[in-house]
């Protein structure tokens, strides 16, 4: 079975209904230095652009390329079985009622793609009545795990203001989705050029995102949780080995590194995973460096569809074409997917 593991999923609905597209562009949180709005592209469609920090685009939303049709043609296109459906960043400041419309329309393609179509849940990760209703009523009713963003504001998730949150999903065992924010908390001198920003600041908030669950305490707190960071972990592969901490060969070494890596690496293999979100901007030879050093288990293929049409098209060849094992490649395909997700 081939599962794409990141496909994008937006409302169409939006671009057309002048009311709903004021209500989820009055949620962009401006006061916050985020700036969203309606424009036509070059082609003549309209696009909705969301500027993070105001000034600096850093998600595009563009009419048509989220229908129902045109995402199972271009999978059967491609060879995908299945795909679970996220949004494209935008659940970063959506309030509980706009979520819920989100995870309707979600589950209303999922109906119709008779399971091809598979859902996370997105829902405003604070712990409160309503927002762990509509997780649990979202759950039950079959979405496969949650969707969340490597960072809220200025807070990463490893934050204590999102404890109770996770204390639920903990008690669920819930598989999170972390999709990466446009750019890092810290992110002033990667903002004048498109390519440093939108693809490095992505991956540096990732490498953050990780770095600060598995040398904090968050997997202690919350040890059932398997978190799936998209960008292969903003290429965490490069920087394993160099960040497990090594413990003093002499006994009047400085200390200056956290030494005990046997519980870090336990944390990286129970509980964090990897999405490549796209498969031909890596290449071959980086994917089979990500799976020599992550290891195939641990990665899901995902297309970042519908961003670059060709990533979900082509994308499955691509990793065909790599000289992994036919193995390797089959969990990457789909295996690994399958058993976080719980996907028959």
């Amino acid at each position: 079975m081939i599962i794409d593991a990141n496909s994008y999923w937006f409302d169409e609905r939006i671009f057309h209904d002048e009311t709903l597209c004021e209500q989820f562009l009055a949620e962009v949180p401006r006061a916050y230095d985020t700036e969203g709005y309606l424009t036509m592209n070059s082609a003549g469609k309209r696009q909705i652009v969301i500027e993070m920090p105001a000034g600096s685009p850093g998600l595009n939303y563009i009419e048509g390329d989220y229908t129902l049709e045109k995402r199972l043609a271009d999978m059967d296109e491609a060879g995908v079985d299945k795909a679970i459906l996220k949004l494209p960043g935008c659940h970063e400041w959506m309030s509980l009622e706009m979520c819920r419309r989100f995870n309707d329309g979600m589950a209303a393609d999922a109906k119709a793609s008779s399971g091809r179509l598979i859902p996370l849940v997105a829902v405003p990760p604070f712990g409160t009545k309503a927002n762990l209703e509509e997780l649990d009523r979202r759950l039950d009713d079959g979405f496969a795990g949650v969707q969340l963003c490597a960072h809220y504001g200025k807070r990463y998730l490893d934050d204590q203001v999102f404890s109770s949150f996770f204390e639920h999903l903990n008690e669920r065992h819930v598989t999170v989705y972390v999709h990466h924010v446009p750019v890092p908390v810290e992110n002033e001198s990667l903002l004048a050029y498109d390519n440093l920003r939108r693809s490095y600041g992505r991956c540096v908030d990732q490498t953050t995102a990780i770095g600060r669950e598995i040398f904090g305490d968050f997997f202690e707190r919350y040890p059932n949780i398997k978190m799936v960071h998209s960008m292969l972990g903003g290429a965490y592969f490069a920087f394993k080995e160099m960040l497990l901490p090594h413990g003093p060969k002499r006994p009047d070494a400085s200390g200056r590194f956290q030494a005990d890596i046997e519980t870090v690496s336990k944390r990286l293999e129970n509980n964090v995973y990897f999405d490549m979100s796209h498969a031909q901007p890596w290449g071959e030879t980086l994917l089979a460096c990500a799976v020599e050093v992550l290891g195939a288990d641990h990665i899901v293929f995902g297309t970042s569809y519908p961003v670059k049409r060709e990533w979900l098209t082509e994308g499955v060849a691509c990793v065909r074409a790599t000289d992994l094992s036919d193995t390797d490649k089959d969990l990457m395909l789909g295996g690994t997917a399958q058993r976080l997700y719980g996907i028959e």
